[in-house]
């Protein structure tokens, strides 16, 4: 079972917030204390955070969940309750956040950059918090929020400066394990390598470069075809392609077609990568006899067995690299797609009633007595700040007819304050 995972997805669970306390001061010789209800704590969030020891996605494989601390209840005597513990989420850098079925959400590119994957829910406020010159005994507070909860997917592109491209078997794992200290499966067959590797080349001037060794591509990889998909996204990130060639085909490829078929996948899975630096070497060069052509035409040739020609290409491949890296700086940012606020939205049901969407609308109403005159004003008032009698109007509500705010539901009065009907909070 390999241990190299690089797609997956994620269900990030953020903590829920406290409620608030109602509470009212009691001491001797303090017959009327005001109220002293403590503001319930914030749940914790969850956090992707870009990690250069972490090599896979394998952690997620079959252990999706990644859940924080909920916040904890306010107390009397105005104590607050604790916030929630963060729950950091490690990945490997170059990793690629999106919807589950949708669209970008980040871009992890570098280690230690960090994105919210789900919010904790904020504490709900303690009695003390609706103390007013007309309110002077307020016997309500406010509910903690619930945190968010979301399914996505992740999916890993791996950081390289050189990304090795070729037929399966072809001698690239050889090539990596000669020219770094990667040491990846090698043997006689095709798809010997099922993962990609990364190997860092170092020169005895202390030049550095990453390369990957991707595993074999074969006709037809940009349709999904053998492995397709899974490993062409490993090429994307990648500064320079080293395509490897085999000079000894067992079927009789020539090292012309291999290239033709190489770059036409490579071409059709994303147009730009014809872009990129690219040198072409006949690979496997001590596999062809003495005195018979090889079929390299122009081509540089080597042999990872032997060692005949690496220093060269090493040699190749380093102004190739750092022209690349000079014309691309680093990103000294992580990119992060932001939606667009939510705010509030109306939608109708099938069964005729409208539903009020929107965190902002469902947090107006998160009071613990909507029973309570002063409760409900408090409310009331909320959700014509937010525009909510507004949106109903627009939306084509007539009296009479049902409206729902998360678990609360109520009979829309467009003159008359709302009356609400709690159909059971669940937390």
């Amino acid at each position: 079972m390999s241990d190299f995972v690089d797609e997956v997805s994620l269900c990030a669970r953020a903590g829920d917030g406290g409620a608030g306390c109602v509470s009212f001061r009691r001491e001797a010789h303090t017959p009327k204390g005001g109220p002293d209800g403590g503001d319930g704590g914030s749940g914790g969030d969850v956090w992707l955070v870009a990690d250069r020891n972490v090599a896979s996605l394998l952690a997620f494989r079959d252990h999706p969940h990644r859940i924080a601390r909920n916040g904890t209840h306010g107390r009397g005597a105005k104590k607050h309750g604790a916030r929630g513990d963060d729950m950091i989420v490690p990945v490997p850098e170059g990793t690629v956040v999106s919807e589950k079925d949708g669209p970008i959400l980040a871009d992890l590119v570098s280690h230690g950059d960090r994105w919210l994957a789900a919010a904790g829910g904020h504490g709900g406020k303690g009695n003390a918090r609706f103390l007013s010159n007309r309110r002077r005994a307020p016997s309500f507070a406010e509910q903690g929020e619930v945190g968010d909860e979301r399914w996505m997917r992740l999916e890993l592109k791996l950081m390289a400066d050189v990304a090795i491209v070729g037929f399966p078997n072809v001698g690239k794992s050889t090539l990596i394990s000669r020219i770094s200290a990667a040491h990846p499966k090698i043997a006689d067959y095709p798809f010997t390598t099922l993962t990609p590797h990364l190997g860092v080349v170092r020169t005895d001037d202390s030049f550095e470069m990453v390369v990957a060794d991707i595993p074999g591509l074969v006709e037809g990889a940009a349709d999904g075809r053998g492995l397709g998909h899974q490993f062409l996204r490993h090429i994307e990130r990648a500064r320079v392609l080293l395509v490897l060639v085999d000079l000894a085909m067992i079927d009789g490829t020539t090292p012309e077609t291999q290239e033709r078929i190489l770059l036409d996948e490579l071409g059709r899975y994303r147009p730009e990568l014809l872009e990129r630096p690219r040198l072409v070497i006949g690979s496997r060069a001590d596999l062809v006899p003495l005195g018979e052509p090889s079929g390299a035409g122009d081509r540089f040739t080597v042999s990872a067995v032997t060692g005949q020609g690496l220093p060269q290409v090493i040699g190749m491949l380093r102004p190739l690299v750092e022209e690349a890296r000079a014309s691309v700086p680093e990103p000294d940012t992580y990119v992060i797609h932001r939606p667009v606020s939510e705010g509030i939205r109306v939608v109708r049901n099938d069964d005729g009633s409208f539903e009020v969407l929107g965190r902002d609308a469902v947090r107006a109403v998160a009071l613990s007595d909507l029973t309570n005159p002063e409760a409900l004003d408090v409310a009331h008032q909320r959700l014509a700040e937010l525009g909510v009698d507004r949106a109903l109007g627009r939306a084509g509500a007539r009296n009479g007819d049902v409206v729902r705010i998360g678990n609360l539901s109520f009979d829309y009065e467009s003159s008359d304050p709302f009356v609400f009907v709690d159909e059971g909070r669940s937390r």
